[in-house]
């Protein structure tokens, strides 16, 4: 039996990923192709960054499924970074691709698919998403299995989905944004993406932390700037395995954030369902 392969679709712009390397944290594109390979070793897969200007159009048809990255883009800004990524995900729909995603991977679906995005008039959501909660059609989802209860994720966005296409039912959300997840059917393709980062861990949430001081001096959920220095310092401690419980409850981590199968559920989800083992 052919292995599957996947189109790895890597949102951010060339000065993006630079940032990301100077700042220590891995290329989101390299974070999806781990999670792949973690679960799915013989799987083949490629990675494209459609924001850069001279990057070549893939051939969809030599894909099975598509995962999508975040981004440090602006789903909103009418800029040919942002117009070829929706139209990449639009040619995916109606070639029936089934494409999984997160954070930007949410808001391009959805505007692929006619629905509306907008900055969170509430503020950066940056760190730790809380209080995730299953809608009754969410609880029903098989993308959703094993989400019982209001659940943590990592996360780090500005922007957030205002209105689903038609037909999108609401899966999940929390007080700090509505619509934190949904799966898309359009033109004869399946698009689920949620806005949390399944494929972030402390290592991760503490490197772009560091590296984006000063915007979360400004917009972020830190009082001052030790309590930014904590919140870095009790990843990196939790990352490493050290047993401090003190870190755990300053941070309110649970096993949804402490387990990678946990932390990985939507995606394994997706894999299961569209791509079995």
């Amino acid at each position: 039996m052919r292995a599957p392969r996947f189109l790895i679709v890597d949102g951010y712009t060339k000065g993006g990923r630079v940032a990301l390397q100077n700042g220590g944290v891995a290329l989101a594109g390299h974070l999806y192709r781990d999670m792949l390979l973690s679960y799915r070793p013989q799987a083949a897969w490629d990675i494209v960054y459609p924001a850069d200007a001279d990057s070549q159009h893939p051939d969809l048809d030599s894909y099975d499924g598509v995962l999508w990255t975040g981004s440090s883009l602006t789903i909103y800004e009418d800029r040919p970074e942002v117009a070829r990524q929706i139209e990449l995900a639009r040619e995916g729909f109606r070639r029936g691709l089934s494409a999984f995603g997160s954070c930007w991977a949410l808001q391009i679906a959805v505007t692929a698919a006619g629905g509306v995005c907008r900055r969170n008039p509430k503020g950066q959501e940056f760190g730790i998403s809380r209080e995730l909660q299953l809608s009754e059609s969410g609880a029903a989802h098989p993308l959703l299995k094993n989400r019982s209860k209001p659940f943590t994720a990592f996360t780090s966005h500005f922007d957030e989905v205002a209105t689903l296409p038609s037909d999108t039912p609401l899966l999940l959300g929390n007080q700090t944004s509505h619509i934190q997840g949904a799966d898309i059917v359009h033109g004869g393709g399946q698009f689920f993406a949620v806005q949390y980062h399944p494929e972030f861990d402390f290592d991760i949430i503490a490197a772009l932390a560091d590296m984006r001081r000063r915007q979360l001096a400004e917009y972020g959920p830190f009082d001052n700037e030790a309590a930014l220095d904590s919140f870095i310092t009790d990843c990196r401690c939790l990352h490493h395995g050290i047993d401090d419980r003190a870190a755990q409850q300053r941070l309110a981590a649970d096993d949804e954030l402490l387990s990678p199968a946990l932390r990985h559920n939507e995606f394994k989800n997706w894999l299961d369902l569209y791509f079995p083992a």
